[in-house]
């Protein structure tokens, strides 16, 4: 697939502190990429970067195959951008302002109603269409704050912290309408809350003091922290101490009687494997890490973003 957004070698002083240093993603339309990682991490340096709304020190940013650094403002067309707050004017009413955003996007005439009536329809904003924005809840304000990054049908979206300070509901509600925006766009988010990413990215990639730890789908990054196998073990008893196996490269305790056991090679069967062996197996099965296990493994628990929207 044809790359959306690209970014290569990435690098962002603030003064002589890196807020970001050689990171490097693409992202393609279909595609939800999902950038994780706690308070500090420079997610949002790089999605303002990509934003155009600042320039970086080094590296290549390129968004539907324009040098965003050398046309900034060809590349904004390509692109609709929601930060954190919403850009919104509290004194205007909600359709008083997405008008003002069509116009300043080029739209008219039959284009500009056309888009108006479909941001309205597909952000749920009609009951709010004549209500001034200073009087919406969170959660429309932020409705708002996407239809206005939607409304000139931009290819790429790009979202700091979408759903911060919503309610589940209104959480529910919001992931359910980028879902809807990326079956034909690419979208990149941020954020440090795991469930977001869970439920939202087919792609992550974790950042940590401004570098990439690591990145892929889950299971791509699982492979890459335990490229062998490992199984969840459960025994009838506990095993005689110093008790080893030459096929068994790793046994770690995880609780009363449980293990994580990682073999040298893929073996058929483990649970007749380690049986055959002496083992008392209870429980056998392959391992999968929570999120919050992988980023612990890869960031460390100093970093540990919130589990809980």
């Amino acid at each position: 697939m044809t790359a959306l957004a690209e970014v290569r070698n990435l690098t962002m002083f603030y003064g002589s502190r890196p807020a970001v240093s050689g990171v490097s993603f693409s992202v393609s339309a279909g595609e939800i990429l999902g950038l994780l990682g706690p308070n500090g991490a420079g997610k949002t340096t790089v999605l303002n970067i990509l934003a155009t709304r600042i320039v970086p020190s080094s590296g290549e940013v390129s968004i539907c195959g324009v040098d965003a650094l050398r046309d900034p403002q060809k590349a904004r067309t390509y692109l609709g951008y929601l930060p954190e707050t919403p850009p919104l004017y509290d004194y205007l009413e909600v359709g008083e302002y997405l008008s003002f955003v069509a116009e300043a996007r080029g739209l008219s005439g039959a284009r500009k109603k056309a888009r108006e009536e479909w941001v309205v329809e597909v952000c749920g904003l009609k009951p709010v269409w004549r209500q001034p924005i200073g009087e919406l809840s969170k959660g429309y304000r932020q409705r708002v704050g996407l239809a206005q990054a939607l409304i000139h049908d931009p290819p790429l979206l790009i979202l700091d912290e979408p759903t911060t300070g919503l309610d589940p509901l209104q959480i529910a509600e919001l992931r359910a309408l980028i879902r809807e925006m990326a079956r034909e766009k690419a979208v990149i988010f941020s954020t440090h809350i795991l469930q977001e990413v869970e439920a939202l990215a087919d792609r992550i990639l974790i950042l940590n003091q401004g570098r990439e730890v690591i990145s892929g789908t889950r299971e791509e990054i699982y492979r890459r922290l335990y490229p062998r196998p490992v199984y969840r073990v459960r025994l009838a008893r506990e095993l005689p101490s110093g008790t080893q196996l030459p096929e068994v490269l790793e046994m770690t305790p995880l609780g009363e009687r449980s293990y994580r056991v990682v073999f040298r090679e893929e073996v058929r069967e483990p649970a007749c494997f380690l049986c055959a062996r002496g083992w008392p197996v209870e429980e056998c099965s392959p391992e999968t890490l929570s999120l919050e296990e992988i980023f612990l493994r890869t960031v460390g628990g100093d970093a540990r973003p919130a589990s809980t929207a």
